[in-house]
């Protein structure tokens, strides 16, 4: 398989590149010879910001390299310069082995202190001044400088002189920003990140057209024309397979390349230092650095009115309801915590395990999610985050058109005047001084027993379940409800916010009779 061209940037349209260390370690000598491709004689202190052309590198996004002062009044200047960088090039004197301890001492340090959280390029530079009679190997030395600080993307050592890995410098340093590293691989633990698996396994059961669990020559050729824009030759196919098989003997079948084979070729790739590849992957299925579906490929509807909502249209609701019974393999009518996970083990993680919705549908007394609730989660879901409702749809396998999959809601104004509605989903917002029984209100809501001893639940908390509208001339019966509690110390700010109550349908007050 081929390497990531532009396409693997991801959108970027230019990389930052901020320069600093202490004085004297050549900082400007480095970017000028970068900039021009000769050393540079008579500079000034400290340059000003350089640009190399976007064809500089083959990813082609420019570069803006600005270069620092280590003296403290510009202190300042360095500090603003460090939290608009993409990436930091860190130098010291390879000819003077203080400024080599002072990356862990001050430089590492600092940036931490300034919470500047980029990828750190380390640069010796000078190194054609190093004394030939002391011999310096950097693994043994930045070794543990790495283990310590894992921002630093890589080690380099140049010189400005004779132009010696100048031009490396820079790209390692592009490459840091757009094919970075820790979201894909662990360096702790020397294997594939989580997240970074959950989205190849999603990709490649997307690419495995025939659902046997194997990507086939056809299958594997469409992959790499979608992904790179170039078939795979007859003789690349079994290349690929002759790889896997010769590391990971499960990775090949007689069907093809299984998932575990996929897997090991990017492990593969990223071991080779390959990342561009990977990315490449990534990117062309819509994620983003974050390894979350970027939102240009999430058409979520957006509402024009605070009193219109966003639902699941029939078509997504039909879907879910397929995927429920798909994972409920013991047709208990009832998904266990193992299967909800396997459910959104291609999505960047359960999206349920979290408030609000943790806890905010029916379960069995075992723990397990009925259907009701599954529907009931997706709904809330939908309301408050319809985008983040989206991208799980299309992480668990919805095929359909994503703008076909939710729609927004006719104002309830309207729906007022009329009186009728179509919408499917309401929401009901529950008010009442502390110990008055809210929360007892919407545990009864979700079948849970009363107690005395329950636990109480600081701020808002959310509980969503489907319900009967008998004797209503509504089309079809089933209607889900959303009761949201508002607790007595945030209510006046609620209600600070005049758009507060337009998105629900109904408020409840709820008090003690025995007081």
């Amino acid at each position: 398989m081929p390497g990531g061209n532009s396409a693997a940037a991801g959108g970027k349209t230019g990389v930052r590149i901020v320069v600093v260390g202490d004085r004297g370690t050549g900082k400007s000598s480095l970017i000028a010879a970068a900039a021009t491709e000769s050393f540079p004689e008579n500079l000034s202190p400290v340059l000003p910001p350089t640009r190399l052309p976007a064809d500089f590198f083959p990813d082609r996004v420019p570069i803006t390299i600005i270069d620092t002062s280590a003296s403290l009044e510009s202190r300042g200047k360095l500090n603003e310069e460090l939290k608009r960088a993409d990436v930091i090039i860190l130098t010291y004197a390879c000819d003077f082995p203080l400024t080599l301890t002072r990356l862990s001492s001050f430089w590492l340090q600092e940036f931490r202190r300034l919470e500047v959280k980029v990828p750190v390029i380390v640069v010796g530079c000078k190194v054609d001044l190093r004394d030939e009679n002391q011999p310096i190997s950097l693994e043994p030395v930045m070794g543990p400088i790495m283990q310590q600080y894992r921002e630093i993307e890589t080690c380099i050592e140049c010189s400005a002189v004779t132009l010696m890995q100048v031009p490396d410098v820079f790209y390692y340093a592009q490459k840091a920003v757009l094919h970075p590293t820790a979201p894909l691989f662990d360096q702790d633990t020397q294997a594939l990140q989580p997240r970074c698996i959950r989205a190849l396994r999603r990709i490649f059961i997307l690419c495995d057209s025939d659902m046997d669990g194997a990507l086939n020559d056809a299958e594997l050729n469409d992959f790499q024309v979608k992904c790179f824009d170039a078939p795979l030759q007859p003789a690349e196919i079994v290349g690929v397979r002759r790889v896997v098989q010769e590391k990971k003997k499960e990775g090949v079948n007689d069907l093809g390349l299984t998932l575990e084979g996929f897997l090991f070729l990017h492990s593969l790739f990223i071991d080779k230092g390959r990342l561009e590849t990977t990315w490449a992957v990534l990117r062309k299925f819509g994620y983003g650095n974050d390894l979350k579906l970027r939102d240009d490929f999430l058409p979520a509807p957006s509402k024009d009115a605070p009193d219109q909502s966003v639902e699941l249209t029939i078509e997504a609701v039909e879907f879910v309801r397929r995927v429920f019974r798909l994972f409920d393999t013991d047709n208990y009518g009832a998904l266990r915590p193992t299967e909800l996970d396997e459910l959104f083990s291609t999505a960047p993680e359960n999206p349920w395990g979290e408030a609000p919705y943790k806890d905010a549908a029916e379960r069995t007394t075992q723990g397990n999610l009925t259907l009701k609730g599954f529907l009931s989660e997706w709904a809330l879901m939908t309301m408050l985050d319809p985008r983040g409702s989206l991208a799980n749809l299309l992480y668990i396998g919805y095929g359909g058109n994503p703008a076909s999959a939710l729609h927004v809601t006719r104002r309830r104004s309207v729906d007022r005047k009329k009186q009728q509605t179509e919408r499917n989903v309401f929401h009901c917002l529950v008010f009442g001084p502390k110990n008055a029984g809210k929360s007892t209100l919407l545990n009864s809501f979700l079948g849970r027993p009363f107690s005395e001893s329950h636990e109480l639940i600081a701020g808002e908390r959310y509980a969503v379940n489907v319900v009967d509208q008998h004797g209503l001339s509504l089309q079809g019966n089933k209607k889900t409800l959303i009761l949201r509690e508002i607790p007595e110390d945030g209510v006046k700010k609620f209600l600070s916010n005049k758009e507060s109550l337009s998105s629900s349908d109904v408020a409840v007050f709820v008090y003690d009779r025995g007081c």
